[in-house]
């Protein structure tokens, strides 16, 4: 089959941008260090749950978030910023912490939502690009992932960022599964539906790992 310049150039474009995502999540590799620990640490030590939340496509991310932690082992529930300021906030407690993404970091509502829950005694997790934001100042643990412009068409959609958060979420669910020994029964057993609640066999148990806790976890030389 032989392609015309014009559906190279769409093949070209398509792969172009899914070149640089790739490089936006290759980037998040030097970016989980002692932070990444101090958060492990927390939620690995709390007696509540995860709230995690956020606005627009970081709302999106954070659902996914929730999801993945509640099956892996660390019970977690999403909470939409805008309804969380018309009540649905009274669903999180002191025991709990909450994770909140956003890019720039200024979302009204969202950091409303924030300072509202930490007068209750929620510790809160900031993911931003931004750790200078209204965000990055309000939260407990500000963890700042480095914008990555080519990967956000224009500097203004979302996408490579976002997926940039989500594989450091993904990287904190598998620590703290390892960490509290969950087994793949337990998995299975929680996830009944579709192909993986049909498996006969499961996989062998992922090895185990220690978090150290907070306080013997050293702040970034960046941050001090």
């Amino acid at each position: 089959m032989t392609l015309t310049p014009e559906t190279t150039a769409v093949i070209e474009a398509g792969r172009q941008q899914i070149r640089v995502e790739t490089e936006a999540l290759a980037d998040v590799l030097d970016q989980i260090d002692e932070r990444f620990v101090r958060v492990a640490s927390l939620l690995q030590s709390m007696t509540g749950k995860v709230v995690m939340t956020g606005s627009g496509t970081s709302g999106f991310i954070a659902r996914r978030s929730a999801h993945l932690f509640s099956v892996s082992g660390t019970p977690a529930f999403f909470l939409n910023p805008g309804d969380g300021l018309h009540g649905s906030m009274g669903a999180v407690e002191g025991d709990d912490v909450m994770i909140a993404l956003s890019k720039g970091g200024s979302s009204s509502e969202l950091n409303d939502l924030v300072a509202r829950v930490k007068d209750v005694g929620t510790r809160v997790v900031a993911l931003t690009a931004n750790a200078a934001s209204p965000l990055g100042e309000l939260a407990d643990i500000t963890v700042e992932i480095r914008n990555y412009p080519a990967a956000d068409p224009g500097n203004l959609l979302a996408m490579g960022s976002t997926l940039a958060h989500s594989a450091w979420l993904d990287a904190l669910a598998v620590v703290l599964m390892r960490a509290r020994a969950v087994s793949w029964e337990r998995v299975h057993f929680t996830h009944p539906g579709g192909a993986v609640g049909q498996l006969a066999q499961l996989p062998d148990q992922l090895d185990g790992l220690v978090i150290p806790e907070a306080q013997a976890v050293a702040e970034p030389a960046e941050s001090r």
